[in-house]
């Protein structure tokens, strides 16, 4: 017999990423430049989302992301916990994935950090991307934003 009333799901794809990066900057100001959060973010990156802080206190940020996904507007909440000064956690909800982030810095030398980040990915669509297709998107976008990084440090 057919249940009519329950609707079938889709098989969820899972994944964890790992990815460090070492920046030529120290440990406080790394932290202050990861976690600072601004709305204009995600021009760093050249990304067209669109990102609007709902919150930001000394312990939290929560902002919300607007991106277009097969030409449809799609959302999605950030919510970061911060544990001032060498780590912070991400969950991201979102319409077609959620996440969860950890990162991590550890102080090579008074010049050098080492961000180490783990992401456990759940695709909510149908044709999600690899583990290896999502490891690659992570490490180029972060290798974006510590050339900025670094660019901001050598400024100061």
């Amino acid at each position: 017999m057919i249940n009519r009333l329950k609707p079938k799901s889709k098989p969820l794809m899972k994944h964890t990423i790992r990815v460090s990066k070492v920046i030529n900057a120290p440990l406080p100001f790394v932290y202050r430049w990861c976690t600072d959060y601004r709305e204009d973010d995600n021009k760093l990156t050249g990304s067209t989302a669109q990102r609007k802080i709902l919150q930001k206190t000394k312990n939290r940020a929560i902002y919300l992301s607007v991106y277009k996904s097969e030409g449809k507007l799609k959302y999605g909440v950030n919510i970061v916990h911060l544990h001032p000064i060498r780590s912070w956690h991400l969950e991201f909800l979102g319409e077609e994935d959620d996440e969860l982030g950890d990162y991590r810095l550890v102080k090579l030398d008074s010049e050098h950090t080492r961000l180490d980040m783990v992401f456990k990915e759940k695709y909510k669509i149908s044709n999600p991307p690899s583990q290896a297709e999502d490891l690659k998107h992570t490490s180029e976008l972060w290798d974006k934003y510590v050339t900025c990084l670094e660019r901001d440090y050598r400024k100061r």
